[in-house]
């Protein structure tokens, strides 16, 4: 696949949740990665595989939700919140070094690569701002110097 992945789902045109129990025969991801939280906590824990981790970075959709933990019970899931703002100058370094190991070279091979939806001058920082909101966007917005 161009994105280096082996299976890219795009939520606006498909469940989330339907695509990844068909692409795991049933099993669920081992492991989900949620930038959104709100109603896609209890979705994510459909999704999931038995002992399967969820890991919260963000919460685009609301950091407060009602779920059922029976689902997070029977799974035996483990569901845990990371953010590097709290951490210390040399949390961020040690982050950053194994980012420099483990993720560059990734990069420099071509093995990942970012998807780029649209570049503006730093003068247009407000034309960039109304992309950004535009749900049609996909990838990230970059400004340049």
């Amino acid at each position: 696949m161009r994105l280096g992945a082996d299976l890219a789902i795009n939520y606006r045109v498909e469940d989330f949740v339907v695509a990844t129990l068909a692409a795991t025969g049933g099993k669920g991801a081992e492991v989900i990665l949620d930038m959104v939280g709100g109603d896609y906590v209890a979705r994510n824990y459909v999704a999931a595989a038995a002992n399967a981790r969820v890991v919260q970075i963000a919460f685009l959709r609301g950091r407060r939700v009602a779920i059922d933990l029976q689902t997070l019970m029977a799974k035996r899931l483990f569901h845990t919140g990371s953010t590097l703002r709290p951490r210390t100058v040399a949390e961020k370094a040690a982050i950053a070094e194994a980012l420099r190991e483990k993720v560059w070279p990734l990069i420099a091979a071509g093995r990942c690569k970012p998807v780029v939806d649209s570049t503006f001058p730093l003068a247009e920082a407000a034309a960039a701002h109304r992309r950004i909101e535009n749900p049609e966007h996909v990838g990230k917005i970059v400004l340049t110097v």
